[in-house]
């Protein structure tokens, strides 16, 4: 159906609503089935100015005629509608927005349409400082907003005329989708059109660069993620595994109450396998420490008898000690010494909440002492204190003084 409707409309019909949904998405939010429809207008229209060959490379600004300069903002429209989709894939998307734009900033470069200050900082892009940067976006600024005053400035003079025509009863129907410029060929038109153009331009440039920045952080995050793949693979696996071990210790705890308790484990490669489901319980592993010979084989695993049988076992020893016990038979040592130790805290403290309010009734030999040495302190203190009452500072010092 809606291909019949673009059918049956003209250029400029289906041009006229694409830039009413373009407007619309500009001055607010639009749902994304109304931006579909303004990007397949648009591309009808690309389609038709392709078969009418309305614009020639050969061409300048001046060979065109005044009611096509519109159709050059084709692409400029396009590219805004298409940054606008939502889908998945937004990398994607920022590419054909920038394809569009860029074959708009093109075509106005042929047409001698861009200033030769964009021109100049399109080239020399990636040699520029923050200095020269913002110089640009205030020249930009400023062009953008001298070309919005001129707009309006043109639409309020036109407002003016057409009161009057129709005060003077000499005002002739306006055709729908023309009411912002009556005059195809008047020089008023076109240097509205030419004015919108570089407006397009200025918007077009700062909408590039955010679009670059934007592709820019997509792509970092997109490798970012690629190389977490494999630790993300596997934290599921150490998961995973977890889940297993969980599972297996809370069944063990269900179980334990009609079997009987199984003996301690030990060994953790023999804990893992059992918990992998390689190994039972009930199989039983006694893990002995064995510690690694690099004598010769003849000796090896075997008890040497003679002085001569243990020194050649000897041989080949690495410069460093070899460890005398497993990793588990050491934390099982520690374990006890941690048990001990807890017991041993527990039995001082239990002592010391009985014994603290009987230490104070005891008398310990020579308190007496230390109150007789806690009176004569007293005493001194007192003293010194009544001497320095009677002798007050400065008191023997008058003399010296100016006054005194």
């Amino acid at each position: 159906m809606m291909e019949l409707n673009m059918d049956e409309l003209s250029l400029p019909r289906i041009l006229e609503q694409a830039r009413k949904i373009h407007q619309a998405t500009s001055d607010s939010c639009v749902d994304q089935d109304t931006v579909k429809k303004g990007c397949e207008l648009l591309r009808k229209c690309e389609e038709m100015i392709g078969k009418l060959g309305l614009f020639s490379l050969n061409e300048t600004k001046e060979d065109i005629c005044t009611a096509n300069l519109k159709y050059i903002l084709v692409p400029y429209y396009l590219g805004e509608l298409t940054e606008k989709f939502a889908e998945e894939d937004r990398i994607e998307i920022l590419k054909l927005s920038q394809a569009k734009l860029k074959e708009f900033f093109s075509f106005c470069e042929a047409m001698e349409l861009v200033p030769k200050e964009e021109l100049e900082s399109f080239v020399e892009a990636t040699g520029k400082t923050f200095a020269d940067k913002r110089a640009q976006k205030i020249a930009r600024f400023k062009r953008q907003k001298a070309a919005e005053s001129k707009l309006l400035e043109i639409r309020e003079r036109k407002e003016r005329r057409g009161r009057s025509t129709r005060a003077s009863a000499l005002s002739t129907p306006v055709e729908f989708g023309e009411e912002d410029f009556d005059d195809d060929d008047g020089e008023e038109e076109r240097e509205a059109w030419l004015t919108t153009i570089s407006l397009a331009l200025c918007k077009a440039f700062d909408l590039l660069e955010m679009l670059k920045r934007e592709e820019e952080m997509l792509l970092s995050v997109r490798e970012r993620q690629s190389k977490e793949g494999n630790n993300e693979l596997a934290q599921s696996n150490l998961d995973e595994r977890a889940e297993k071990a969980e599972a297996w210790h809370r069944d063990a705890a269900t179980r334990s109450r009609f079997t009987k308790p199984a003996i301690p484990i030990t060994c953790a490669t023999f804990a893992q396998d059992v918990i992998e489901g390689r190994a039972m319980v009930s199989q039983g592993h006694e893990h002995k420490h064995q510690p690694m010979l690099f004598g010769p084989s003849s000796l090896v695993s075997k008890n040497p008898t003679s002085e001569r049988e243990r020194i050649a076992a000897k041989v080949f020893q690495p410069h460093y000690r070899l460890p005398t016990m497993s990793i588990e038979e050491a934390g099982l040592k520690e374990m006890e010494i941690m048990n001990k130790w807890q017991e041993d805290t527990k039995k001082f403290i239990e002592e010391a909440n009985i014994s603290w309010h009987t230490d104070n009734r005891l008398q310990k030999p020579g308190e007496d002492e230390d109150d007789e040495d806690d009176d004569a302190a007293q005493d001194k203190a007192r003293a010194w204190d009544d001497w320095k009452d009677d002798n007050p500072r400065g008191a023997g010092n008058k003399k010296l003084t100016p006054c005194g």
